[in-house]
């Protein structure tokens, strides 16, 4: 069987309350509330998004995350009442792709779902469907990235932020337009972009600390460099 989210939260209350508005809207969500049964849903159904809590009784949401890494590659939502920046670094770092801090309000939380949903169901109108060819290559009707002709890993988001930096060159991107453009909402956290931005320089920077590519425009956003140097 096929679900819109899954949602891993040992909060039975709150899990409940969420799973029922959700299905209220059509989106089809189920709830679980340990990291087993989260494993042993996705042995015979499927889920296109799930929203993972940090805390699960015993046991952490991370462990989990890293766990479903391994085989599954939607995007994965933390919601937790922690907010220290570090836990939010983990999060991203280890394959979460959005960090939204509780208590939430359900109806902004269905309209992050919806847009994220959205965003991988209906890929963005491509400006170009050439590939963009620098030292590393773009090949968008692939959705692949090559750097010195060997192709690199990236997270679903770290594409999607990549493939828009680089349909619109040599202009400043503000924070409120790729993260209404990458990911659905203006509600992300400066600190999400700032961590797919870095782990973007990372892998096709030459030298990440002084990036050709994508370039800071202090106090406003980002650029993205066309030329080739």
């Amino acid at each position: 069987m096929k679900y819109d989210c899954l949602i891993v939260d040992d909060e039975e209350a709150l899990s409940a309350s969420t799973c029922e508005y959700f299905n209220l809207f059509d989106i089809k969500t189920a709830w679980v509330s340990t990291p087993a049964a989260c494993l042993e849903f996705f042995r015979d159904q499927t889920a296109d998004l799930i929203l993972l809590d940090i805390n699960l009784g015993d046991e952490s949401g991370f462990e989990l995350c890293k766990q479903l890494r391994q085989t599954i590659d939607v995007p994965i939502l933390f919601i937790s009442a922690r907010t220290s920046d570090d836990d939010v670094l983990l999060a991203l770092n280890i394959g979460g792709d959005d960090y939204i801090r509780k208590p939430y309000s359900l109806a902004i939380l269905l309209a992050k779902v919806k847009a994220t949903l959205k965003r991988y169901q209906k890929p963005s109108i491509a400006l170009t469907s050439q590939p963009i060819t620098m030292p590393f290559r773009i090949d968008f009707e692939r959705e692949k990235v090559f750097v010195r002709h060997k192709e690199i890993e990236l997270k679903a988001m770290e594409y999607k932020l990549l493939e828009y930096l680089a349909k619109h060159p040599n202009r400043t991107l503000t924070k409120e337009e790729l993260f209404e453009n990458v990911w659905g909402h203006v509600i992300t956290g400066d600190n999400t972009l700032n961590v797919h931005i870095r782990y973007l320089r990372e892998k096709i920077e030459e030298n990440p600390t002084e990036p050709k590519y994508i370039k800071t425009v202090w106090g406003k956003g980002y650029l993205f460099n066309g030329e080739e140097e």
